[in-house]
């Protein structure tokens, strides 16, 4: 065993110090984003009641995303790619800390603080494929996602389990003669957040990246391939909110409290961790599309077991499909994306951020769709009837991503617009 994990940092070690440095300081943030990503939504709903609240907070998140994408685009011409995702990284765990400190629960003040923390991650996710893209080729982009999913998964493992703690412990504690809440312990986890963040902008710092050469990242106009694409990103973000947001509902909701959210997820992501570590390193680029089908699937049948039975049991598969699904789906979509960027820059003689720019755009149409219609469905029918069927909805439009994939990786390997603009 021991030999086993030697032999598999000694081939970690033999990856370019950039690809390295992405991955440890990639390892870290993956600390933090369940925070970002579970518990935030849950905060919100202990403190709130109204998951109408939470969908409309991650929308302003999504807003935020997608107008960061456009001002890195003006950013990046002077300043270094790795300092504006440093900054994310760091702004991220400061909008946190402000948000619990500070009790944001109104809709307004929660809408600001989702734009603003979408702006911070903004920078980081725009940031990240920008060197993601430079620094690896479709050859390595398999175990570089991978290893990267494996750490996602382990602390979707980990992380949960010991914010749960938190929470649980300091519920009715006294500390310093003070009474500790639910919210006392938010705020102890935000805090851990921030020196996190540090951390993982020490280790970025080790990296040596260079900015992009061509300036101009502002395009209205793009090939058919790449048209074909944004609406897989848009398929993409379809669910992407519900990813974020639906578990801490409906396990506040019909299961317990965080305690039992971290449990849940920590269960899911074990198994998860070891498969995507493994595809990671055995799988060839030609079984992306076999990986990217299955993670489809079992999202989707996740969503009609949340439906039909709509209770503990029901939340609780359609939790564990949940965390199954991302890591896999993503494995096979983010070196279809970069791939797709390869090959299309290649043909209009673009700067690649012009595409990650308008990626973000594919991504925002996407997530507003899906945010937007639940947001309709609760007021205009109710709030359960929404948690039933929008899930069940964008699960099933999504399955439609499986062709459409394996299309535009037909048409690139093909070269069939190796020539036509």
């Amino acid at each position: 065993m021991f030999d086993k994990l030697a032999g598999e940092y000694t081939f970690f070690k033999t990856q370019e110090l950039n690809v390295r440095t992405l991955l440890i300081t990639n390892m870290l943030y993956a600390m933090i984003l369940p925070v970002i990503e579970i518990f935030v939504g849950a905060y919100i709903m202990r403190n709130t009641n109204n998951s109408s609240y939470v969908f409309t907070y991650q929308l302003s998140m999504y807003c935020g995303i997608v107008a960061t994408s456009a001002l890195n685009g003006l950013l990046i011409k002077k300043i270094k790619a790795s300092l504006l995702y440093g900054f994310g990284i760091i702004l991220s765990t400061v909008v946190l800390m402000a948000m619990m400190f500070f009790s944001f629960v109104g809709i307004l003040h929660l809408s600001i603080a989702g734009f603003v923390l979408g702006a911070s991650t903004g920078f980081f996710w725009t940031n990240r494929y920008l060197l993601t893209l430079n620094a690896t080729n479709d050859e390595n982009r398999n175990y570089f996602f991978g290893l990267e999913s494996f750490f996602f998964s382990l602390w979707s493992i980990v992380v949960p389990l010991f914010v749960g703690a938190i929470l649980s412990w300091t519920d009715g504690r006294v500390f310093l003669s003070k009474m500790l809440t639910v919210n006392s312990g938010y705020q102890m986890v935000t805090v851990i957040a921030f020196m996190i963040a540090i951390g993982a902008c020490i280790a970025l710092s080790k990296g040596n990246f260079k900015n992009p050469v061509q300036k101009k990242f502002f395009y209205i106009k793009f090939h058919i391939l790449w048209r074909k694409l944004l609406a897989l990103a848009g398929l993409k973000g379809l669910v992407q909110g519900f990813l974020v947001t639906a578990p801490a509902v409906l396990v506040l909701k019909l299961v317990g409290n965080e305690g039992s959210l971290g449990l849940i997820q920590g269960i899911g992501g074990g198994l998860t961790a070891i498969i995507v570590y493994i595809l990671g390193r055995v799988a060839k680029p030609q079984d992306r599309m076999k990986i990217f089908g299955f993670g489809l699937l079992v999202f989707f049948v996740g969503t009609l077991f949340n439906a039909i039975l709509f209770s503990a049991i029901g939340v609780i598969i359609f939790v564990l499909c949940k965390v199954l699904f991302q890591p896999l789906h993503d494995l096979a979509y983010f070196p279809t994306m970069m791939k797709t960027i390869d090959a299309v820059s290649a043909i209009e003689k673009r700067n690649e951020y012009a595409y990650i720019m308008s990626h973000e755009i594919g991504l925002f149409a996407g997530r507003a769709t899906g945010m937007l219609l639940f947001i309709l469905l609760a007021y205009y029918i109710s709030d359960t009837f929404a948690l039933k069927y929008a899930l069940v909805i964008v699960g099933a439009v999504q399955l439609l991503s499986l062709p459409l994939a394996k299309r535009i990786i037909k048409d690139i390997d093909t070269n069939k617009y190796s020539t036509e603009i």
